[in-house]
């Protein structure tokens, strides 16, 4: 199911993944491309890019990039000439705030698949629950200033 996910994004927004990937487009397939994208980003009459303006600008850009570059570098280079190319500054912005994996939710299980096989006997849901939620929230746990907390407490 991860992988039809990917599939699906990759269809709509592959275009855009490397500079490699949009140089090797023709106009005609890049506007084809552009208009995709811009029907899948659409809701209603509401519409985040202009396809036809997203083409003319990937076009100009096809003979800016010079070497390979990621999504993320592209939107670090279009972003410092954000004048120029506002329509694909939005592409890429979206295209890289796209999740598409589900990671953290398959971890947050796998935590709590290994929390509950190991102490399963001798615990209650609230313990098991208060203890996934310290097992999710490492980072938040690591931060906390213990001793001050213990000070809190015995006073």
């Amino acid at each position: 199911m991860r992988f039809e996910q990917y599939e699906g994004y990759e269809k709509i927004c592959g275009f855009l993944f490397t500079s490699d990937r949009l140089r090797s487009l023709d106009d005609k397939s890049l506007l084809a491309a552009c208009v995709n994208l811009e029907d899948a980003l659409k809701s209603g009459e509401h519409k985040d890019i202009d396809g036809l303006e997203l083409c003319c600008e990937l076009l100009f850009l096809q003979g800016s990039l010079q070497k390979y570059m990621g999504p993320l570098d592209i939107l670090i280079f279009l972003k410092k000439r954000s004048l120029i190319y506002p329509s694909a500054v939005i592409a890429y912005r979206i295209l890289l705030t796209i999740p598409v994996t589900i990671a953290t939710t398959e971890r947050s299980f796998s935590k709590l698949k290994l929390l509950k096989s190991y102490l399963r006997s001798t615990m209650t849901q609230e313990r098991l629950n208060e203890l996934a939620i310290i097992a999710l929230e490492n980072d938040v746990l690591e931060k906390i200033n213990y001793e001050d907390l213990i000070e809190d407490f015995i006073s």
